[in-house]
């Protein structure tokens, strides 16, 4: 990236109101954008309502999703879209009334909660329901009813009382599925898993072409429109693309099965972007324009709350969940608020760039906040779900080695000011959730990772890929020099799968869920390694 990065706020209010003549370049492509990113507010164009006789076909075809749970409150999600792969779904631009039922059983014969929701055609008919007033800690089942049709029952849960002190948690850690690669198959495995919450990492979508035959999955029953067979640029684009990913089966089971806390990398926009600034060359205001679409259309089709709304090119993404007195959650968004990488956005030698104390992973404000958030902390467990790999890993085991300059040993100082503001709150039990790199590995997070007699301070826990990478292998193939290099790396493998962790009051247990194939459907799934960490006593052993 050769950009200087421009945080002006010229250039974001021209992302958030589009319209601004100068701000539109010469290229059919940032005129396009412009066109295509009229973004109002729901109900701003006081569109008409329509009458549900007229919804004939399935409208709850990417299914239902719960997010962000609170201790008296669940968030419903679902998107109306009889014809997902079309532009607008197969509705017209009308307002749609959508009831919804909040039930204690699965038979919906003890209604908790119900009420009526109003679709709008602007977030191309997507919903957010926060349902209020709800016992903590408990199973909730959830559907949506449009005219004649109802959707998928869902099953969520409400988190523990903030002063409650549960004797367990289970939750699972995903992220990286890029559907061209191959099959969703770990998904439907998770579905049946019995865990109270999924956190979803990052690289839910790819903005890459998907072609007539789905990539990988080299479908022979049925071709894809020609319209996924490019990279998404347009809100149009980015919709469509969720509708593509939201159509599989196994993706769709486990958002039904488990409340999910989402939070985005890259891909979700663009790779490898960084701030304000693209991977290519491209102006800074057509970039914000794409990353305004980008994130409008996340917002609609995840299971996210009325805080994280976006805002033309900026969304709070950063936000925080307590499970009780057992646990504490503090979600990161590593992409949005980050300097440029330095040297590039690949594998580089460490040097003054990644050292400089003026180059943030966080931004300022969500460091801040962080920290704030650690010194106030009374949880057992200091949870810290995020994108990119936290500890230091080195390609190579001799003195030439190279570090990601994506990750957060491309941003050493940031990575220094949070390891110090984790001791100085007294942290004992830090546990950092990562995803990115398609591979599964549980590290040891060390004091000085110069130094591999340091004190270890947390544990790093990073889930593989859903998809991407295709099949992996049980050894990756650079399994000798990553182990060598880094004597702190407890497990490293590279087949697709998730991780799931069990915290309790006194340990913690992790188990790395692959399966061995996903170019075809139908593959089982198999524990690759357990491990675990005691409270009190940082480091991961072989369980």
């Amino acid at each position: 990236m050769n950009h200087v990065q421009d945080h002006s706020e010229e250039l974001r209010a021209a992302a958030r109101h589009f319209g601004r003549r100068r701000f539109l370049t010469a290229t059919g492509a940032a005129a396009a954008l412009a066109f295509a990113t009229q973004l109002p507010a729901a109900g701003a164009a006081a569109a008409a309502e329509l009458d549900v006789r007229r919804v004939t076909e399935d409208p709850f075809t990417l299914g239902v999703a719960s997010g962000d749970p609170l201790p008296g409150s669940v968030l419903l999600w679902t998107r109306l879209a009889p014809r997902p792969f079309e532009p607008g779904g197969g509705l017209p631009p009308r307002r749609v009334g959508v009831r919804w039922e909040l039930a204690h059983d699965e038979r919906f014969t003890r209604i908790a909660r119900r009420g009526l929701a109003t679709a709008h055609p602007e977030f191309r008919h997507a919903l957010h329901v926060e349902v209020e007033h709800l016992d903590p800690g408990r199973v909730y089942f959830y559907r949506f009813r449009v005219g004649e049709w109802t959707s998928p029952v869902g099953r969520t849960r409400t988190a523990p009382a903030l002063g409650a002190d549960p004797a367990g948690l289970k939750l699972a850690a995903v992220s990286c599925q890029a559907y061209h690669d191959g099959y969703f198959t770990a998904y439907g495995h998770l579905a049946r898993e019995d865990v109270d919450v999924v956190f979803h990492l990052g690289d839910y979508l790819y903005e890459y072409a998907v072609d007539a035959a789905g990539g990988a999955r080299a479908y022979t029953d049925r071709t894809l429109p020609a319209a996924f067979n490019r990279e998404t640029v347009t809100l149009e684009d980015y919709r469509l693309r969720y509708g593509l990913y939201k159509s599989d089966p196994d993706l769709r089971a486990a958002h039904a099965a488990h409340p999910f806390v989402v939070t985005w990398d890259d891909h979700e926009t663009e790779n490898n972007y960084a701030g304000d600034i693209p991977e290519n060359d491209v102006p800074p205001e057509e970039f914000l324009l794409r990353r305004a679409v980008a994130y409008r259309a996340y917002w609609e089709h995840q299971p996210l709350r009325r805080p994280q709304l976006p805002d033309g090119p900026d969304m709070k993404m950063y936000r925080r969940l307590r499970f009780g007195r057992l646990a504490q959650f503090d979600i990161l968004d590593t992409r949005q608020y980050r300097s440029d990488q330095a040297y590039g956005d690949g594998w580089h030698a460490p040097g003054p760039e990644t050292e400089d104390p003026a180059r943030t992973l966080t931004g300022a404000t969500q460091e801040r906040w962080l920290l704030g958030g650690w010194r106030a902390s009374r949880a057992r467990w200091n949870v810290l779900p995020q994108q990119v790999v936290f500890s230091e890993r080195r390609d190579r085991p001799s003195a030439d080695f190279t570090v990601s300059m994506d990750a957060w040993d491309g941003y050493a100082a940031s990575r220094r000011r949070i390891l110090a503001g984790a001791e100085s709150a007294g942290i004992e039990n830090l546990m950092v959730l990562t995803g990115d790199v398609h591979v599964g590995i549980g590290l040891d997070i060390k004091a000085d990772f110069r130094d591999p007699a340091s004190r270890t301070v947390g544990t790093e826990i990073v889930t593989t890929s859903i998809a991407s990478g295709k099949n992996g292998a049980d050894r990756p193939s650079n399994y000798d020099r990553i182990t060598q290099a880094n004597p702190h790396v407890k497990f490293y493998s590279g087949r697709r799968g998730y991780v799931t962790v069990a915290l309790g009051t006194e340990s913690a247990r992790a188990d790395f869920r692959t399966v061995p194939y996903i170019t075809t459907p139908g593959a089982p799934v198999t524990t690759a390694g357990s491990f675990v960490t005691e409270a009190g006593d940082p480091g991961l052993k072989p369980a």
